[in-house]
């Protein structure tokens, strides 16, 4: 990992949504440097299933030894913002006296299509992702421009015009290219005067988040937070006309000397039957896109010999699938879920078959579930065989376009605790 050099010490870092996760990581990296961090977010009481606040993570930095004059809480929530307020930014001030470093690590993800998306999700997506971010960098500008080498960092994505990353969710792209705007235009409005930067990981990131989207088994396909706290700390330490730049956590550590990159991988030692999984918004062409979507999981060719469901795959796949599914359900499997499932299969073996893990002991089959179902999924047949025995994860499934998902995201996402209760049968 990336030695910390001294470099901020001295230095006033304010962080939006640094409570958990990258944002956390990256106070805590600077936190260790010597520099003064204020942590801004909306969570001051514990979230259910999203652990930590900013109360618990200013006092895990205020342990961290080097700090020069300490780490201040500042409750905030920028999509409602009103004219008269100021994200708390002044009493911040008073005590940390001015700011040096911004940045914008908040964000609100919902990964539905259009239709399927309710107005006030994308509300939550724009008033975070983009209006926070546009608000957060307008007020700390006049602070900022006091400051002998300001920087404003955006956790961002490169500006992708590639229709795949729009399809299957319009308004969370148009909510994280609404920062990476703010970069490009900012950047130039205050070169000379401010560095202005985006930062984006190269692969997906385990965070609490990432578990909710991706089910708990999907941190064997992540790096840890740390590459990005590394990564953001090379940018923040370099001069003010180091501007305008849409960087990637990887490449630029490499630029830094940085060759081993196992030590950033969520679990140790690295399996080479889980390959790092890419983030979203990275592709350099639609080929190669659907290249790199195969060689992380999404290959179109069935093998033969891997399990029961595989090895008859050409004499009715699907239904022997559903026959493993039922054999796994009981009362406790509904309990812990209660969503039914409707799966609109295209194909080769196309029909509309469902899952209903909210009634009874729960059951399964095909036709339409015996009430109107929570989630609809839609996918060819092959995918879905794949899927289900482990073939095809999930996320990747989404992120490639193999599947498409109607209705509750949440229930969704317990599904794939469903198909891992299946591989010991496979």
């Amino acid at each position: 990992m990336l030695p910390n050099t001294g470099k901020l010490a001295g230095c006033t870092l304010f962080i939006t949504g640094a409570s958990r996760g990258i944002g956390k990581a990256i106070a805590l990296k600077a936190a260790k440097d010597g520099a003064n961090v204020v942590i801004a977010a909306k969570t001051a009481q514990a979230h259910p299933k999203l652990p930590g606040t900013i109360y618990t993570a200013a006092e895990e930095k205020t342990r961290v030894r080097f700090i020069s004059r300490s780490v201040l809480p500042c409750v905030t929530v920028c999509s409602g913002w009103q004219p008269q307020d100021d994200l708390g930014i002044p009493s911040c001030l008073s005590k940390s006296l001015g700011i040096d470093i911004v940045v914008n690590n908040a964000s609100a993800i919902n990964l539905t299509g259009t239709l399927e998306t309710p107005m006030k999700k994308v509300d939550l997506m724009l008033g975070i992702n983009l209006r926070g971010t546009y608000l957060t960098s307008k007020l700390c500008v006049p602070y900022l421009q006091k400051s002998k080498n300001p920087h404003i960092l955006n956790l961002s994505p490169p500006l992708n015009l590639n229709p795949v990353w729009f399809k299957n969710h319009t308004a969370y792209t148009m909510a994280k290219y609404g920062m990476s705007m703010c970069v490009l235009g900012m950047a130039e409005e205050f070169r000379g005067a401010i560095a202005v930067n985006a930062l984006w990981p190269k692969t997906a990131i385990h965070t609490a988040a990432m578990d909710m989207l991706g089910g708990s088994g999907v941190s064997k396909q992540c790096r840890k937070p740390e590459i990005m706290a590394d990564a953001a700390y090379c940018i923040l330490t370099k001069p003010k006309t180091y501007s305008g730049n849409f960087t990637i956590d990887e490449d630029i550590l490499k630029q830094e000397g940085i060759k081993e990159f196992d030590v950033y991988a969520s679990l140790q030692p690295v399996s080479t039957g889980h390959p790092l999984l890419p983030d979203f918004f990275l592709d350099d062409d639609p080929e190669t896109l659907a290249k790199k979507m195969e060689d992380h999981g999404a290959s179109p060719i069935l093998k033969s010999g891997k399990s029961q469901a595989e090895a008859a795959a050409l004499a009715g796949p699907i239904a022997n699938t559903f026959d493993l599914i039922k054999g796994v359900l009981n009362p406790d499997v509904v309990q812990s879920t209660k969503g039914v499932y409707r799966f609109d299969l295209s194909g080769e073996h196309a029909g509309i078959w469902y899952i209903d893990l909210k009634n009874g002991a729960g059951s399964a089959g095909s036709g339409e579930p015996p009430v109107t179902a929570d989630v609809v999924m839609s996918m060819d047949s092959a995918d879905f065989v794949k899927m289900f025995t482990g073939k095809l994860k999930p996320t990747m499934a989404f992120m490639s376009g193999k599947l498409k998902i109607k209705g509750d995201m949440s229930l969704a996402i317990k599904m794939e605790k469903m198909m891992g209760m299946l591989k010991p049968k496979l």
